[in-house]
């Protein structure tokens, strides 16, 4: 590995300027075709109840106002702004709206993506790799407030690696990003990790005697970026939401985004990674501080799932100019003044998909969507109500208080892991404790939850609604107290 400074032959062409709006494009539209699939998690409703919370009320909440089981306990909701944009969006457009602003900024992201790309790489490279990108970041493709924060991490990252190529100096423009990132999603903390690569790759490759002045161009940087962090309604406590979430533990094991990658079936990430492997076999190295940063990648992408898009779109960052350089990559020249053409008629196919788009008519995936049988079994009266965990979004949005929810962070891991302990019947004498303990009036758990088969055995509980998603039981008499 070396640990040389890189610097790309590639030569600009005008069609540069256009593929990026061609390829945000045909993401863009693809996206809004397979708009159900962005729907398909129960946090979008919840997302959306919490904006129009912090719409009706003014503020942000400092507590929980949304469940039964942990109402009033302190809690805040990091991702504000996200919700806001979300519930306002819903407000004027529905669900159709809510779809292409997810699309659009995920489109966005990997526009940006191949921008940076295509500074140090030929097109068919770059395009490989942002192909690549798209494949570990589809099942995350969801509308929630991550999606929000894609454009701003990739731009970020960008302009700290462009600093890394250039051996320029730290890029102050950049830091207002850095606000947006902390009000629309808590996983800032990450963008100040980002500056340690940069600072590390530029002492390496300085003599230990300019350390100190290298050290001076970079602290006042990353000071003013933790600042940056900290201007949020609940200041510093956002950069903390990572470890609280990590705090977990065990629990994170029940939540199928906060598990480890599954190799026990050939899928997407596997294939990526033993290509990637078979890439560095063929003779490709990279910098020690490059490969540190992508084997961090790939860590944290094999510890939880989620981590597949931190992957996706940092590692090619941080890959392309050692590429370019390695492979000689070279552009050839195109006509001159095509771009201007390709990149109206892209916005033109965007304009239209838009359109379409907001005329349909799309809801949230109706597994997580226990609508029927809310009204149907009228739970909203039916007192405090045992819900399965997918459908805690759903509840919130309907005001109906929950028991569980998708906020881990409130609830904590041993509530988690007993939540699912409990309804899975791995602990039946405290699940049976459970429902007196919290009174239950009803349940409103998926129909393949085991406990579904045992409340349809216990004398004081009676199945009074059921359908392909949800079932519903209620109490016959008071609970014990």
């Amino acid at each position: 590995m070396s640990d040389e400074v890189i610097r790309s032959a590639v030569k600009p062409f005008p069609a540069r300027a256009a593929l990026p709006w061609l390829v945000g494009a045909g993401v863009y539209v693809l996206l809004l075709t397979l708009g159900l699939k962005l729907l398909n998690d129960p946090d979008s409703y919840s997302h959306i109840a919490v904006g129009r919370w912090i719409l009706a009320h003014g503020a942000v909440p400092a507590s929980d106002p949304f469940s039964f089981s942990m109402h009033g306990a302190p809690w805040i909701t990091f991702e504000w702004l996200s919700q806001v944009i979300y519930a306002a969006v819903y407000a004027l457009s529905g669900w159709a709206g809510v779809v292409v602003v997810a699309a659009a900024s995920i489109a966005l992201a990997v526009a940006l993506l191949t921008r940076f790309l295509l500074r140090e790489l030929s097109p068919t490279l770059a395009l490989l790799m942002v192909i690549a990108a798209v494949m570990l970041t589809a099942p995350h493709m969801l509308a929630r407030p991550h999606v929000l924060m894609l454009p701003i991490m990739v731009a970020w990252a960008a302009a700290l690696v462009r600093c890394m190529d250039r051996r320029a100096p730290p890029p102050y423009w950049a830091l207002p990003l850095l606000v947006l990132w902390a009000n629309l999603h808590g996983s800032v903390v990450l963008a100040l990790g980002l500056i340690g690569p940069a600072v590390l790759e530029a002492l390496l490759d300085q003599k230990r005697s300019e350390w100190p002045r290298v050290l001076l161009r970079w602290l006042p940087f990353t000071a003013l970026a933790v600042a940056a962090c900290c201007l949020t309604p609940y200041g510093p406590g956002s950069l903390l939401m990572p470890l609280t979430t990590l705090g977990l533990g065990p629990a994170l094991g029940w939540i199928t985004e906060w598990r480890p990658q599954d190799f026990s079936h050939f899928g997407t990430f596997e294939f990526l990674l033993l290509a990637g492997i078979f890439a560095l076999s063929r003779g490709m190295t990279l910098p020690v501080v490059r490969a540190l940063v992508v084997l961090g990648l790939i860590h944290f992408a094999l510890a939880q799932v989620r981590n597949a898009d931190l992957l996706a779109m940092l590692a090619p960052l941080y890959l392309a100019a050692p590429l370019a350089r390695q492979f000689g990559a070279r552009a050839e020249d195109d006509a001159a003044g095509s771009a201007h053409g390709i990149n109206l008629t892209a916005l033109g196919v965007m304009i239209v998909a838009t359109g379409l788009a907001l005329v349909r008519d799309v809801r949230p995936a109706l597994n997580n969507t226990p609508e029927a049988a809310v009204a149907n079994a009228s739970l909203a009266k039916a007192g405090p109500v045992l819900n399965d965990y997918s459908f805690g979004g759903y509840l919130i949005f309907a005001g109906i208080p929950t028991f569980i929810d998708g906020r881990g962070e409130l609830y904590g891991g041993q509530f988690i892991t007993r939540f699912n302990r409990d309804v899975s019947l791995a602990d039946l004498p405290d699940f049976l404790e459970l429902l007196d303990q919290y009174k239950f009036g009803a349940t409103l758990l998926a129909p393949d939850t085991p406990a579904v088969a045992l409340l349809d055995r216990l004398p004081d509980w009676q199945r009074v609604y059921s359908d392909d998603v949800a079932v519903v039981h209620k109490r016959l008499a008071a609970p014990k107290k």
